[in-house]
């Protein structure tokens, strides 16, 4: 990299860049450039997708020519309300910029003038990528911060892409497409919860977890390929959810591994509650243990696909397998009303064998093939556990026919679920 020095006029502008790619948060900063030389200089490296930054002009650059707006009004703004008046504003502008394909936009002033700089870019620019699941197209920015003397006089913004608008615009219409199909499926009129389980079912058992699928990150995987990873996973939940009029955000953080993952926060008759539709699917979870363990006690297909342990559950439950991360406040979960089991009356408190012959009746009756039943603590787990297994009582409950009763079991949950099967 060279430099070249020349006499500096004091009104020509003093340029700087900074590159900071979404997923990995670190910055590179140029050398500090003396005041008494103004510096072009040329970038040979590559931002996150490899797409070249451009030479650094001596003025700032117009706005080019807005395309068709991406966003969809149905998206809620959990992270914007969340962020400063000052932040909202600059929130507004990337949400424009990104929404319509923009580089080369000049953020507001009235964000300088209140005091923001180019440190809260990336809190701002990951909030409006957590309320715009549709943003799938969206992989990082780059922006120039423009200076006179130790003053910040404007800072020029652009969004990286990993596709042309038309390429985009091709790929919106195939996740229209999908996702209508899923949308008709349920009534508007339905309630928040069933809106929910509906979400979480349907995404669940039309999707499988695979770490090598293209588009992996965004909703296309999900919509057109059916495979995705977590963040496939919620920010398709949200995005359906949005659609249905469902108050729903992504959620950011670690689980117990220690590895990064992603999951939903959804309002529900005004209560939050967490889901994690990846961790719902079963397809997901003996992928881990089965990596873990060397080998998985039984095969996918064997089993039921979906885990509604973490559907609608409090923080306190949450927390037990989930670390909270990400660039705002959540809210302390605490209501348990559209908790599943709570609402579909499967949580026991004691071994009630009346309650359990209703369960179980009720599942026959939905055409469910499988009985997820979970227990208030380990004492009544262990209660539980000692009828239906121990003592066989599952067979006064569940007709196995011509085939078997298998069953799994969670002790850190207190959960157990019985299927009929042919194996």
């Amino acid at each position: 990299m060279r430099r070249k020095a020349f006499s500096l006029n004091p009104g020509l502008w003093i340029l700087l860049l900074c590159l900071i790619c979404t997923g990995c948060g670190n910055t590179e900063f140029l050398d500090e450039i003396p005041k008494e030389y103004a510096v072009r200089r040329e970038i040979s490296g590559k931002s996150q997708g490899g797409i070249p930054e451009e030479v650094l002009e001596d003025t700032p650059c117009e706005t080019e020519p807005e395309v068709v707006s991406f966003l969809m009004e149905e998206a809620f703004h959990f992270a914007f309300d969340r962020l400063s008046p000052a932040e909202q504003i600059w929130y507004r502008d990337m949400e424009r910029i990104l929404g319509s394909f923009g580089t080369k936009a000049r953020l507001s002033d009235e964000g300088l003038e209140a005091g923001l700089g180019e440190s809260d870019i990336d809190k701002i620019f990951q909030c409006v990528l957590c309320d715009h699941p549709e943003l799938f197209y969206v992989e990082g920015y780059s922006y120039k911060k423009y200076i006179r003397g130790e003053q910040v006089r404007s800072i020029e913004f652009s969004g990286t892409y990993q596709m042309d608008p038309e390429s985009a615009l091709a790929r919106r219409e195939e996740i229209l497409t999908e996702a209508e199909v899923v949308l008709d499926g349920i009534g508007k009129e339905a309630s928040d919860y069933d809106k929910v389980k509906y979400v979480y079912e349907t995404l669940i058992c039309n999707t499988e977890y695979d770490q090598n699928v293209p588009d992996n990150q965004n909703i296309y995987s999900v919509f057109v390929h059916h495979l995705s990873v977590c963040q496939g996973y919620a920010k398709a939940t949200q995005y359906l959810l949005n659609r249905l009029g469902v108050e729903c955000t992504l959620v950011q953080g670690t689980v117990e591994s220690g590895e990064g993952h992603a999951w939903n926060l959804v309002k529900i008759d005004d209560n939050y509650y967490y889901v994690d539709t990846t961790w719902g699917d079963v397809s997901y979870r003996i992928e881990e243990d089965a990596s873990e363990d060397g080998a998985g006690t039984m095969t996918w297909e064997s089993m039921p696909q979906i885990n509604y342990d973490y559907l609608n559950v409090t923080t306190e439950e949450l927390l037990k397998t989930h670390t909270l991360g990400g660039k705002v406040p959540m809210p302390v979960c605490t209501a348990v009303d559209a908790n599943y089991y709570i609402r579909e009356g499967a949580l026991f408190t004691s071994c009630d064998r009346e309650q359990m012959a209703k369960v179980f009746s009720s599942a026959i009756e939905q055409g469910r093939r499988y009985v997820t039943l979970k227990c208030a603590d380990a004492a009544v787990y262990g209660e539980v556990h000692a009828a239906l297994v121990g003592r066989q009582e599952i067979f006064d409950y569940l007709e196995a026919g011509s085939g078997s009763i298998a069953y799994s079991q969670n002790e850190k949950q207190y959960v157990m679920t019985f299927w009929v099967t042919k194996e």
